[in-house]
């Protein structure tokens, strides 16, 4: 077995295509794809300065491959990996993980999607214990819905390209400062979503009160891959300003949203939600939602 590991910034053609080919393998193969969005749109663009890729291969083989973010000063890096299905239970992935480690100085937080028993023993195995877990949620969307009751002295218009972008970013800094994955994200970030062939003004809900806006359900349809066999509409995110906390504002975006997500004739609606935040994930079991799924993050 000719085993070799390269590393490096960003990715040439050829290594996006073999790194697609093992996404698509591996989403087949586990029901679940093994990189996020953010990842994916990386390996599609180019990654952002100081992210690095790590590369396993057997041979001329892309065996493996993981994507590091860039450090940040307290936690370390964020970063997913994979390794090719045809090719587990050969000590592979504990090869690429070690690789990982030594590129980040074993300061990492690895995310596990779909909360598989083989990830969790491969964690194990280099002394990385689980940190957060992330619910994915799901309704089906001929249930019944509550009306939408929007606050009083709030309207609700959709995202108009060219013009909200600032005043959104804006909001969403405020309503995610806590939460620097979502709350920091720049002009760039939501630029390069615009370009994704997914993006839909009509389903990207702004809450205004008087001028400003007040609050915002963003959605998405994306296109059936592993354990669905037909588009999935997502509540991408939902953000309310801190002054709007407990006026309904987020229940009601919440409700428009799906209901938008309804008309488009999709049978599924699906949302993501950190295990600890209890007061979301009561709100969203009120509106029929259970959980589906689980991605798990490790660390040492």
């Amino acid at each position: 077995m000719d085993v070799r590991v390269v590393t490096g910034g960003r990715l040439d053609d050829r290594q996006v295509s073999d790194i697609l080919d093992l996404v698509r393998e591996a989403t087949e193969a586990d029901g679940v794809r093994p990189l996020n969005e953010h990842t994916m749109l990386q390996v599609h663009h180019g990654a952002e300065p100081g992210a690095r890729a790590v590369l396993l291969y057997d041979g001329d083989t892309l065996a493996g491959f993981a994507h590091l973010d860039p450090a940040d000063p307290v936690e370390g890096s964020g970063g997913e990996l994979v390794v090719r299905p045809a090719l587990r239970r050969r000590g592979l992935g504990r090869q690429l993980l070690d690789a990982v480690l030594a590129e980040t100085g074993g300061r990492v937080r690895v995310w596990a999607h779909g909360d598989h028993p083989g990830a969790a023993a491969l964690a194990a195995s280099a002394g990385l214990t689980r940190a957060r877990s992330l619910w994915q949620m799901r309704r089906p969307l001929d249930a019944p819905l509550p009306a939408v009751t929007v606050p009083a002295g709030v309207r609700l218009r959709t995202f108009v390209p060219g013009k909200d972008e600032h005043a959104w970013l804006a909001l969403n800094a405020r309503a995610f400062a806590a939460h620097p994955e979502q709350g920091a994200w720049t002009i760039e970030d939501l630029e390069l979503r615009e370009r994704e062939s997914w993006f839909d003004p009509d389903g990207f809900f702004l809450a205004v009160r008087e001028d400003s806006l007040a609050g915002f359900h963003w959605t998405k349809v994306h296109g059936g891959e592993g354990q669905d066999a037909e588009p999935v509409g997502e509540v991408y995110v939902v953000g309310v300003d801190p002054a709007e906390q407990g006026s309904g504002l987020g229940r009601a975006l919440t409700l428009a949203g799906i209901e938008h997500l309804r008309s488009r004739g999709l049978a599924q609606v699906m949302l993501y939600v950190d295990e600890e935040n209890r007061p979301a994930i009561r709100l969203y079991e009120s509106l029929g939602f259970t959980r589906w799924n689980t991605d798990v993050m490790y660390r040492r």
